[in-house]
């Protein structure tokens, strides 16, 4: 047992094995490989997956701009056609209420037309009708004259009744 724990303190007493100078070489040969081994690893596998990742996304971006200017240019185009129909509906509109004005104005001007033959037709019935009144008045102011003239000619001079010279003589008066 002695030896044993001879041996056993004599491998205690070198301390870590990797810092044991006499297994450099076989770490530094394992290093190696592993390093070859890892780099063949990453090269051949996780590198092109990486790559085909990268490559996809970098398409999907892309796909996806020009999607984007896709639906940029389809937008425009509709707000183009939106500000074309709305132009052409405001113009539609300025034309049927031109229209609209023009038929109201062409009805009015049509009543003042017929509400001025109206007048004119009163005016005329009643300028008629205002002769007539006044023919009327004259010959009435003739005859109340002339009973009146008699009255005062018969009260002042009862023998001169000359009918004819009186009335011929109110007549003349009247006249001017």
């Amino acid at each position: 047992m002695a030896t044993q724990d001879a041996e056993h303190a004599a491998e205690a007493s070198v301390g870590m094995p990797q810092l044991d100078f006499s297994t450099f070489p076989n770490q530094i040969f394992w290093l190696v490989v592993s390093i070859v081994v890892l780099y063949f690893i990453v090269a051949k596998v996780a590198l092109p997956r990486i790559g085909s990742v990268i490559e996809d996304r970098h398409n999907a971006v892309a796909n996806d701009i020009e999607q984007a200017a896709d639906f940029k240019r389809k937008a425009e185009e509709a707000e183009a056609a939106y500000n074309a129909a709305l132009a052409e509906a405001r113009a539609q509109a300025m034309k049927i209420a031109g229209e609209a004005k023009a038929e109201i104005k062409a009805d009015v001007d049509a009543a003042i037309a017929k509400a001025d033959a109206e007048i004119a037709a009163k005016s005329a019935e009643s300028a008629v009708r205002i002769d007539e009144i006044r023919a009327s008045a004259l010959k009435s102011i003739e005859e109340v004259a002339g009973v009146a003239a008699t009255d005062i000619v018969a009260a002042i001079m009862p023998s001169a009744t000359d009918d004819k010279a009186l009335k011929a003589a109110i007549a003349a008066r009247l006249k001017g």
